[in-house]
């Protein structure tokens, strides 16, 4: 829902803004309110986050004025500014949009912890800070939930900022792009938001896949990308899947997407998720001992925002009872969550379950063996055990007779691949997958 004010009376008219997959139009919050006519629909440009869901309301905009839409800068990092008025009849003669997509100052190269799991990552946003415009334009960072994707995002855009003060940095969620564009486009101000986007020193830009299905939208940053990357101008993308997987996505901007560096963040693996945990503590004064850090570390495996509700759970819990932390105390603050992990698959099903469908010997499974009636079952454990579990690719390879992570990472580019190619492996998978998941 959007407010709107009456230049009468000072008051703010509310508006609802409806986007969904076919139309974009507008109507009054009131449905008393008349004398509003239809603008006309706008192609697939996606859902408004802030609108519940559900909502039908259809948006109708009695847009009569000849005044033209302000759109401006507002400040360094804020969004366009579309400002906006409504006469006393409801008509809207200009509409208002601000997003402020601020960068979290508290997100930074100094407290992210690095470790096997996302080294290349961090190595590669570093980079990017100290030379932006360069060769890893743009910079693609893939991965997960909660595996500090947009730490990263954010450490660049306040590295770039505390190099040149001046530099103008934009970070946004993808959702938000389509909704500016929204706005823009109803009030005839596209060519003003274009101007924006295009005349930035850096565009951040996260969740990408969700312009999955909008082809304006996609239209619109295709051209958008093209401007920026002419002008030397950094682009940093996130993603929760690698660009070429990405289904409803132009193959033109997958491509492009692949243009700078692409880089993955995976599920930390034991040692950085005790380092994130005793990281976390120090930086919230609290006392937490080496030895119940690793131990929840050991039973907690999927992302790093798990990891910290965890410990403020056992931090809670420690302060209620008047007791310092021990493992015991995590035992119990825990126990739910302890609960639903053992429950999960493991690797060892995966692979034992995987040798029998394939009627190969376990030790095949983890021995060196090459042969295709070997290596092809071992490659479907492995990208199974990527999908199924919450293990590092660092454990999941030392689970499979000690290979190196990146022999995970081809194996499971490898099925992916072939399961688009060949029948008789996805069926595999696809078997496979229903008899761990039920």
């Amino acid at each position: 829902m959007s407010r709107f004010i009456d230049e009468q009376t000072d008051q703010s008219v509310k508006v609802f803004i409806v986007v969904d997959s076919e139309t974009v139009k507008a109507a009054p919050a009131s449905p008393e309110s008349s004398g509003l006519t239809d603008i006309g629909d706008e192609p697939a440009l996606g859902r408004h986050k802030l609108i519940p869901a559900g909502n039908s309301e259809s948006l109708y905009v009695n847009n009569t004025s000849s005044e033209s839409s302000a759109f401006s800068m507002v400040d360094g990092i804020n969004g366009p500014n579309i400002e906006g008025y409504s006469d006393d009849s409801g008509s809207i003669v200009r509409g208002k949009l601000r997003h402020r997509g601020a960068l979290n100052k508290e997100n930074t190269f100094g407290n992210f912890v690095e470790g096997k799991s996302n080294q290349l990552a961090r190595a590669a946003a570093i980079q990017v800070s100290e030379n932006p415009g360069g060769s890893y334009n743009p910079l693609f960072i893939y991965g997960g939930v909660g595996l500090g994707k947009t730490h990263l995002m954010h450490a660049i855009g306040n590295e770039l900022i505390k190099k040149k003060p001046g530099a103008r940095v934009v970070y946004l969620h993808s959702e938000t792009f389509v909704a500016t564009m929204v706005t823009a486009l109803q009030l005839n101000a596209i060519s003003e938001f274009k101007r924006f986007y295009r005349s930035v020193d850096a565009l951040l830009i996260d969740d990408i896949q969700f312009f999955a299905g909008k082809e304006r939208s996609q239209e619109e940053f295709f051209h958008t990308f093209n401007a920026l990357l002419e002008g030397d101008q950094q682009i940093i993308l996130t993603s929760d899947r690698y660009h070429k997987e990405i289904s409803g996505l132009e193959e033109r901007l997958k491509s492009r997407f692949g243009w700078g560096l692409t880089v993955a963040v995976e599920p930390p693996e034991l040692e950085t998720r005790a380092a994130i945990l005793m990281n976390k503590a120090s930086l919230s004064r609290v006392i937490l001992p080496n030895d119940a850090a690793m131990f929840i570390a050991q039973r907690l495996r999927s992302n790093v925002r798990e990891l910290e509700g965890a410990l403020k759970r056992v931090v809670a819990h420690s302060n209620f009872c008047g007791a310092p932390i021990s493992i015991d105390l995590i035992k119990e603050a825990l126990r739910d969550l302890f609960t639903i992990q053992d429950k999960l698959v493991t690797i060892d099903n995966i692979q034992r379950s995987v040798a029998e469908y394939y009627k190969i010997k376990m030790s095949d499974m983890l021995s060196k063996r090459r042969n295709r009636s070997i290596a092809r079952p071992r490659q479907v454990a492995m990208c199974l055990a990527k999908e199924l579990t919450n293990h590092s690719l660092p454990e999941i390879g030392d689970a499979f007779g000690g290979r190196d992570h990146t022999t995970v990472m081809h194996a499971c580019r490898q099925i992916t691949k072939l399961r688009h190619s060949l029948i008789d492996i996805n069926e595999d998978y696809n078997n496979l997958l229903r008899s761990l998941s039920s």
